[in-house]
């Protein structure tokens, strides 16, 4: 194991208004996809219609658009399972489970102990601010990502930035895998490998890619990266496994832990992150992979549709401090479907509502 790395401070562009969650699409090698730009951060310019990017299987020449059930909407109560859904098998993603059913994602924390500084955590969040879903039916927010079979052919990667923190390629990511739009550039793969594929300021490079950063995470085990190192994510955890995807909320549930941003941290990690990106030494703000869940108090009976499953896991499994950013920021896929007026019912989700919960120590 390499030693901890000097601090290399990872900025994220915040989304504006209502988030996207990006598409889950099954892109094979040849076709490409367009990217939206992301507003400059500070700027909130009215969003221009769009094509429909998202819920589409690309397949070479053509896009066929995918049938997809209906959102849940405002004033109906959300549903166990919605009609036609599975039981549930626990969470999955490309045909393997999300990390072990023992895995820290999959952890039940409603029931563990406070962390002894969530009051103060939350304060340095802010009590008075809010719940954001940073994600919503505009394609230009959220993050995408795609699915891909086990076949799907490698290709090499370039690493600009970190590489020495970084899992060498080649990575199974086709060529018209679809780019987070903003500063971060994104690329998230789940493959049917039972491999995740994640990359951080990516771009198309010949017939691979280059990127600052990359992570390679196998979803049957719970080994953790490195201690020290980063990921495509600044706290070192891999960030498709804390998406809230479309797919979960129709089924009613979301069965692992979620990721959300804060504006500050401190210079410090908890497992099962591995890498610190804060700027003060101050123990009263929290450290990336702090896990954050909504109080068992708070009432979630006016809540509906969407935002009643996620609500109800972030009651259950909770939220990892994952990137700097925002302050309660929550981040979810990107997906042309979701309901924006429904998500819009987080928004009314005070910090006063979290509490921070012990989860081990503080790394440095």
């Amino acid at each position: 194991m390499p030693p901890a790395p000097a601090f290399r401070p990872r900025l994220r562009l915040p989304g504006w208004l209502l988030s996207l969650v990006a598409v889950v699409a099954i892109v094979p090698a040849g076709s490409v996809a367009a990217t939206p730009a992301r507003p400059a951060v500070g700027s909130r310019p009215a969003t221009p219609a769009r094509p429909v990017a998202g819920g589409a299987l690309a397949t070479a020449g053509t896009v066929r658009t995918v049938d997809r059930p209906v959102l849940v909407r405002p004033g109906r109560a959300a549903p166990t399972r919605l009609p036609g859904a599975k039981p549930p098998t626990g969470a999955s993603i490309a045909g393997c489970p999300l990390f072990p059913a023992d895995n820290p994602w999959r952890t039940v924390i409603s029931a563990s102990p406070l962390n002894p500084r969530s009051a103060a955590w939350v304060a340095s969040i802010g009590t008075g601010r809010f719940l954001h879903p940073d994600f919503g039916s505009d394609p230009s927010y959220g993050i995408p990502y795609s699915v891909v079979p086990a076949s799907q052919a490698k290709v090499p990667i370039t690493f600009t930035a970190y590489g020495d923190e970084s899992d060498p390629g080649p990575y199974p990511i086709p060529s018209g895998a679809r780019i987070e739009a903003g500063g971060d550039a994104h690329v998230l793969v789940a493959s049917a490998d039972c491999h995740l594929y994640e990359l951080y300021g990516a771009a198309r490079s010949g017939s691979g890619w280059t990127a600052q950063s990359g992570a390679v995470f196998d979803l049957r085990s719970n080994a953790l990266r490195p201690a020290g190192w980063t990921s495509a994510d600044a706290a070192g955890l891999p960030i498709l496994p804390g998406l809230v995807r479309r797919d979960e909320v129709l089924a009613g549930h979301i069965d692992h832990a979620l990721r959300f941003t804060v504006a500050t941290t401190s210079r410090g990690y908890i497992n099962p992150a591995t890498h610190q990106a804060g700027s003060t030494t101050d123990p009263n703000v929290p450290p990336m992979g702090a896990r954050f869940r909504l109080k068992a108090s708070f009432d979630l009976s006016h809540y509906t549709g969407a935002s009643r499953v996620i609500l109800q896991a972030l009651k259950t499994y909770g939220m990892f401090v994952a990137d700097n950013g925002s302050n309660w920021y929550l981040t979810g896929a990107t997906d042309t479907g979701w309901d924006d007026a429904d998500l819009g019912q987080l928004k009314g989700v005070p910090g006063s509502a979290f509490e921070a919960v012990d989860t081990g120590p503080v790394h440095s």
